[in-house]
């Protein structure tokens, strides 16, 4: 496997646009299209909020009944979350008006958007933007890039990822883009996230290969604890690098899981990184811990304290906090064995041991967690299993930005 510049565009087949329609913002390219030139089979995962939004329920709905899926339009600035009926019907007019501009069928359209919850979506302008995507859809990098950056609302910038690895003799392409920076904590994932490829599997292993992927990627960021009502992780592959179509799990699905989680696990580090108002990435690893499952609770609730969160940011290596947040994980170990570092680049220092502190250097400790990537690493000596969760520091400049989001 080997990476390469790009995002959705990389795949063959995969062609995109952006558009500045201004659904709220001005100025600035605010929608974006994704289309592959022959059907693709599709597979997604969706916010597990119970208040979801319009497009989750359109999307969720077409990739479980629908043959086959062949573009995706996504809007940033309004959400179209908690719209009613009449959000519903607006994605039935973008479908249909993707349908007419691209001549496929409507239940083959995806819908996707992010923004502020409760307004309605200006649909002449998103009608009016589905008709000029259409005709700029282009197959370079730079489209992808465009479209990467079209969708982003407080994010601070793009964020997209590509590889080539190699499947029954043939070379396959997988890329993606996905915008995330607030309302972001995972019970599936809390974002958009769209991955293309040029793989030819069956739709029963490509679900498979999703719904396991979003477990230790996307699943495992947190910036504020909030889970949105919008998340939606798409996945489409139209078969066109013509490798003989993976249908049992052998050698050749597990190099496209691989390709799936490492382009996942980029992308979902990328959003971690660029939570709002974060001055850096934050890394939990928990290892030889009992189960991969006690692994990730144990991972994740360390990430999601906003307590250790906000130490952090003050570069103060508060380790009771982290102590706190994996005595409430809801995992049975015992203290007195467990043993938490810091770490940053080349350097590495315990804070906690047999119980109790550390002689550590707070001065050291200070200047790892100055670092803009921290890890926490926690050795639980339980047993042989690990995960990783990713989040960022908790800063006064989140509470500016989520003080006056919608103004």
């Amino acid at each position: 496997m080997q990476e390469i510049q790009g995002g959705v565009t990389a795949a063959k087949g995969f062609f995109a646009a952006a558009q500045e329609a201004r659904i709220k913002y001005t100025n600035r390219k605010d929608m974006a299209m994704v289309y592959s030139s022959v059907p693709c089979r599709a597979a997604g995962t969706f916010t597990s909020n119970v208040v979801k939004a319009a497009c989750v329920l359109w999307d969720k709905r077409i990739v479980e009944e629908s043959d086959y899926c062949q573009a995706v339009v996504v809007n940033s600035g309004i959400a179209n979350a908690c719209t009613g009926a009449l959000g519903m019907d607006y994605c039935r007019q973008t479908a249909e008006a993707m349908g007419k501009a691209l001549q496929i069928p409507e239940d083959a359209c995806l819908v996707a958007s992010t923004g502020v919850i409760g307004m309605q979506l200006p649909i002449d302008r998103i009608k009016a933007g589905v008709q000029a995507l259409s005709g700029q859809l282009s197959e370079t990098k730079e489209a992808g890039t465009e479209a990467a950056r079209a969708i982003m609302t407080t994010d601070t910038h793009h964020k997209e990822a590509a590889v080539t690895f190699r499947v029954g003799g043939k070379e396959v392409t997988l890329g993606g883009m996905c915008k995330g920076s607030g309302m972001i904590h995972p019970n599936m994932c809390t974002m958009l996230a769209f991955i293309t490829t040029d793989i030819s599997i069956s739709r029963e292993l490509l679900w498979e290969a999703v719904r396991e992927s979003v477990k230790d990627t996307f699943n495992m960021v947190s910036v504020d604890g909030d889970t949105s009502t919008n998340d939606t992780f798409l996945v489409l592959a139209n078969g066109l690098a013509e490798n003989a179509e993976i249908i049992e799990k052998n050698e050749d699905y597990q190099a496209f899981v691989e390709a799936l989680l490492y382009v996942s696990t980029r992308l979902a580090k990328m959003m971690a990184g660029d939570g709002e108002g974060a001055t850096a990435l934050v890394e939990t690893h928990v290892y030889h811990a009992a189960s991969r499952e006690e692994a990730r609770r144990l991972a994740k609730s360390v990430i999601c304290s906003s307590l250790t969160k906000a130490a952090i940011f003050g570069h103060d290596a508060n380790w009771g906090r982290i102590l706190c947040a994996l005595g409430y994980a809801g995992v049975e170990f015992d203290p007195q064995k467990i043993e938490l570092f810091f770490a940053a680049g080349d350097k590495k220092i315990q804070i906690f041991k047999e119980g109790t502190g550390t002689d550590y250097s707070e001065k050291e400790a200070s200047e790892i967690l100055a670092e803009p990537e921290v890890q926490i690493l926690v050795d639980m000596k339980m047993g042989d299993h690990e995960a990783k969760a990713w989040g960022c520091d908790l800063t006064y400049e989140y509470v500016k930005i989520n003080a006056d989001y919608r103004s």
